[in-house]
């Protein structure tokens, strides 16, 4: 089984966020800013990936995905801003 992603999109520094996962970060950080993929990326805007990390079991990931989908808001800021304080669009410095 491959490995998965769980990440975080946002639609600008502590604007809207969008949680996620995927078996490949570019391809799915693509097709959200080409508008495919999920209507609430779409309408909202949500581009910017801010926050990932990566599990070895997919099914690890899609736990992970569940459980920060019921976080409160200020968990989730607190989680990007510990890693990615400037909230800078990692995909553009994607290198995996």
């Amino acid at each position: 089984m491959p490995s998965g992603f769980v990440y975080i999109c946002a639609s600008r520094r502590n604007g809207t966020l969008y949680a996620g996962i995927t078996s490949d970060i570019p391809a799915r950080m693509q097709a959200h800013r080409d508008g495919q993929g999920s209507k609430f990326v779409q309408k909202y805007g949500v581009t910017r990936h801010v926050w990932f990390e990566e599990h070895p079991l997919y099914a690890n990931a899609i736990q992970r995905e569940t459980s920060i989908k019921r976080w409160k808001r200020a968990w989730k800021l607190a989680l990007i801003e510990k890693r990615n304080p400037l909230w800078d669009d990692l995909l553009e410095t994607w290198n995996a």
